[in-house]
C-alpha cells in the first residue's frame, strides 16, 4: 500500500522529537495498512469497485490537504512535474485501489493482502532490467526464487489452483506490480526535482482522484442509497490507510529511515489475514499462513543490499 514520492534535497532543521515513539507509529501504521484489505471488502459490500477507489483517494487527498495548509506547503509547479504525477497518479493509486477493489468481490481479504507481500518480488524482477545501477545479488535472486515459491503455495499450486477465483487473483497480484512499476518510473523522472514530499504526494492524490473521477461515472451509475457502514469503511480506507498512513510513513523514514520503515510491508499481510478471519469470519487453509511466510522470507532477502 505504500506510495512513492520523488526524493528532494534534504534540508537541515533543528531536530524535535516527536511526541509519540516511532515503534507506536510504526505499530499504527502496520495496522492501520493491514485493516486496509478488511475495510476496501467491507466497502465493496454497498459500493462499486470504482466508487470505492473514487472515495477513498476523495478523503485521502482532503487528509494531505489538511497537513500541507497547516505547514504551508504549495503544490508543485511546472506542466512537466505534473505531467510525470499524473502517470505517477495511476501507476500508484488509482490502479492498483482500483484493482483491488475489483478483486476483493471474488476473493478473500486475507489473500488480497497477500498478495500486495508480492511487491518487493516484482519491484527485484523489475529492477534487473530497469535499473543498471541495482543489480541484483545471488542472496537476492535466491530470494525472488522463495518468495514466487511462497506464491504458488498461497495459490494451490499442486492442487490446481482449485477453489481459487483466476480473475480476481490476477488482479490483486497486478495491482502489486503496478507499485514497483510506479516506483521505478518516479526514480526516474521526478527525482530532485525540489520540492517536498508532502507536495508531490499531495499531487499525486489530487490527480489520482481526478482521473477516478472521470472514470467512474462511465462504469457505475449513482448510488440509490447509501449504506452507512460501508460508507464509514471507505471514509476510514482514504482518511486512514491513504491520509494518515502517509503522513506516518514520512515520519518514520525521517526519523529512523526508509529501510525501517519499509518493514511494515512485511507485518501488513499478518495483519490483513488475521482481520479477515477474526472479523469477516474468512476461510483459512494451512496452504495460505505457511506460504505467506515463505513469500515475507523471499521479499526480505530481496531487499538485502550488496555492502559497499
Amino acid at each position: 500500500m505504500t506510495i512513492a514520492t520523488a526524493p528532494r534535497t534534504p534540508v537541515r532543521a533543528p531536530a524535535r522529537r516527536p511526541a509519540l515513539d516511532w515503534r507506536l507509529r510504526f505499530g499504527a501504521l502496520s495496522l492501520i495498512w493491514g485493516f486496509s484489505f478488511l475495510l476496501i471488502k467491507v466497502g465493496t459490500e454497498g459500493y462499486a469497485p470504482f466508487q470505492v477507489t473514487l472515495g477513498r483517494l476523495a478523503f485521502g487527498t482532503a487528509v494531505l490537504a489538511a497537513a500541507m495548509a497547516v505547514k504551508r506547503e504549495r503544490l508543485p509547479r511546472g506542466l512537466r512535474t505534473w505531467g510525470h504525477l499524473a502517470v505517477a497518479a495511476f501507476l500508484l493509486n488509482a490502479l492498483p485501489f482500483s484493482l483491488f477493489a475489483y478483486s476483493e468481490l471474488t476473493i478473500p481479504s486475507t489473500l488480497a493482502g497477500i498478495c500486495n507481500a508480492t511487491s518487493p518480488l516484482w519491484g527485484m524482477a523489475l529492477s534487473v532490467v530497469a535499473l543498471s545501477e541495482d543489480r541484483p545479488t545471488r542472496v537476492r535472486v535466491a530470494g525472488l526464487g522463495i518468495g514466487f515459491l511462497g506464491v504458488l503455495t498461497v495459490l494451490g499450486a499442486w492442487e490446481g489452483f482449485s477453489g481459487l477465483d483466476a480473475g480476481g487473483t490476477a488482479m490483486a497480484l497486478l495491482a502489486s506490480l503496478s507499485y514497483p512499476v510506479g516506483w521505478i518510473y518516479v526514480r526516474r523522472t521526478l527525482a530532485g526535482t525540489g520540492n517536498s514530499h508532502l507536495s508531490m504526494t499531495g499531487a499525486q492524490l489530487l490527480l489520482a482522484t481526478v482521473q477516478l473521477a472521470f472514470v467512474t461515472p462511465l462504469f457505475t451509475s449513482v448510488p440509490t442509497r447509501f449504506p452507512l457502514v460501508p460508507l464509514l469503511a471507505v471514509a476510514a480506507l482514504g482518511a486512514l490507510g491513504t491520509g494518515v498512513a502517509v503522513l506516518l510513513q514520512y515520519g518514520l523514514v525521517a526519523e529512523v529511515g526508509p529501510t525501517t520503515a519499509q518493514m511494515v510491508t512485511y507485518f501488513i499481510p499478518v495483519i490483513a489475514t488475521a482481520a479477515g478471519v477474526a472479523v469477516l469470519g474468512e476461510s483459512l487453509r494451512w496452504s495460505t499462513p505457511v506460504g505467506a511466510v515463505v513469500v515475507l522470507a523471499g521479499a526480505a532477502l530481496t531487499q538485502v543490499r550488496r555492502r559497499a
